[in-house]
């Protein structure tokens, strides 16, 4: 006969770091952190396009933040809702990145070359194959939080 015991699979303390797809954390904060400087760096002709790739970055990169030292000081207890949060959270911040960096991509091709020095046009490229990536962890991100949901 087994039991059933509802308990969090979200891990706490140090052991974030060791666990999948928990370990994503850190990558999801380089290259949303790199977009971030390389979009504040450029310009842009059309501001809205970047005030949105600057609001998604910002915003993701401390969703992610605040998450991991949330789980790093075991504040989600042993409550199961905050797989489902995990889940919400991460979910949003890929449609917010692949939003973003779709945007950030029809940006940098719109431009002609006398609106941009190379220098500028390579830190939008940049920008746009760093959300592309950011985009990527988290999805697989969301696969395997949507994976643990399942299971808990």
């Amino acid at each position: 006969m087994s039991s059933a015991i509802s308990r969090s699979s979200l891990p706490s303390g140090l052991s974030v770091f060791t666990t999948f797809p928990d370990v994503l954390f850190i990558p999801e904060m380089i290259f949303g952190g790199l977009v971030w400087i390389l979009v504040a760096s450029s310009h842009v002709p059309d501001s809205s396009l970047q005030g949105w790739v600057m609001f998604v970055s910002v915003f993701c990169f401390v969703l992610t933040a605040v998450l991991l030292f949330l789980y790093m000081c075991g504040a989600h207890g042993g409550s199961s809702s905050w797989v489902t949060l995990d889940v919400i959270c991460q979910e949003i911040a890929a449609l917010f990145y692949f939003s973003a960096s779709v945007l950030e991509a029809i940006a940098t091709r719109n431009m002609t070359e006398s609106q941009q020095t190379p220098i500028n046009r390579r830190e939008n490229i940049s920008a746009s194959v760093f959300a592309f990536i950011a985009t990527l962890l988290y999805v697989i991100h969301i696969i395997y939080s949507l994976r643990r949901w399942k299971s808990s």
